[in-house]
């Protein structure tokens, strides 16, 4: 029997290892990757961070401030788990899939490729990554599409025309580099709004958090102005337009029946919470999350959710947000 498992090696598994290290717990982390990093392993390599390093650190350790004193990149923050893991000897298990997680008695066992577990507490902590979401339009295209999931950069879509669909901070990075080689146009649901530039991702933790205890705090944006944003905006191309309503087999077409010849779509749609392990519980709520109290989930006390966004508390799926989430947890425990 173990007294704590963890499901997830990346930031969020890794913060609540070290709390329940401090606490001094019996625990063992649990990650389906060959190598640590979780997924910043597989984003594009030019994609920054929202937050200077001194903001995006987990517990006990700061982030090392990159080479050219600006935000951090997917490279950088690979470096940085890689050597927290190490530095605080977390007991990480690789590669290990879970692929269920059941109720056992007294316990909940967690079943994997690489045998079985019997834990007092399970913290699921496998993020959304590995399942990217593409809303469904009617119609059909024959071009090429890909998923956030799928970038790497901008160089396969030299001189072809480009839609990127998304009015997020991955939709942003991705138009403002692309832009560069292609000819783009950006789609999104909502104009997007772009937070000035003095500001950066602490605002929009400390913005997530005052909505969580019910304060109202402003519109604030939600696009972090990190330095290629802020040349794609000086070079006039961070201008979106409405969403199409379908497909056509050479590009997009809008309501007005106004359409748009291309060659790729990308799709910065977002991604769903990795849950799927959870299932023999049975916890889903109609919107296809499990109804939690903070982290803990309200059907199944022994099991704790963490870093899957602000339903498992504020900004929690970012480092800052997992850090301080993870810690509350733990002492919740």
């Amino acid at each position: 029997m173990t007294d704590v498992v963890v499901i997830g090696a990346g930031q969020a598994g890794l913060a609540a290892g070290y709390y329940l290290r401090r606490a001094k717990r019996d625990f063992v982390i649990l990650d389906a990757q060959e190598r640590p990093g979780g997924a910043w392993r597989h984003l594009w390599p030019s994609l920054r961070l929202f937050s200077p390093a001194q903001h995006s650190s987990l517990p006990g350790r700061m982030m090392p401030v990159p080479a050219d004193g600006g935000y951090p990149t997917a490279g950088d923050t690979v470096a940085y788990l890689t050597d927290y893991e190490q530095r605080y000897q977390l007991p990480v298990e690789r590669p290990v899939s879970v692929r269920a997680v059941r109720r056992d008695g007294d316990a909940l066992l967690v079943e994997s490729d690489r045998g079985s577990w019997r834990a007092n507490t399970v913290v699921s902590a496998t993020g959304t990554w590995w399942r990217p979401y593409v809303p469904h339009y009617p119609g059909a295209f024959g071009g090429r599409q890909l998923h956030t999931v799928n970038y790497r950069g901008p160089e396969p879509f030299a001189g072809k025309r480009v839609v990127i669909v998304g009015g997020a901070n991955s939709g942003a990075q991705i138009l403002a580099e692309v832009s560069t080689v292609a000819e783009t146009t950006w789609v999104t649901q909502r104009p997007p709004r772009l937070l000035p530039d003095e500001l950066d991702g602490r605002a929009l933790f400390e913005h997530a958090t005052r909505r969580i205890h019910g304060e109202s705090g402003g519109d604030l944006g939600d696009i972090v102005a990190v330095p290629p944003v802020r040349d794609a905006r000086d070079r006039g191309v961070l201008k979106a337009e409405p969403m199409f309503a379908r497909l056509t087999p050479d590009g997009v077409a809008w309501a007005d029946g106004s359409s748009l010849p291309v060659d790729v779509i990308i799709w910065c749609t977002g991604f769903r919470p990795a849950l799927g392990h959870l299932a023999p519980l049975k916890l889903r709520g109609p919107d296809g999350l499990i109804p939690v109290d903070g982290t803990r989930a309200l059907g199944e006390p022994r099991l704790h959710l963490l870093g899957y966004g602000d339903w498992t508390g504020p900004a929690s799926a970012t480092l800052i947000g997992a850090s301080r989430t993870a810690r509350e947890l733990i002492r919740r425990l």
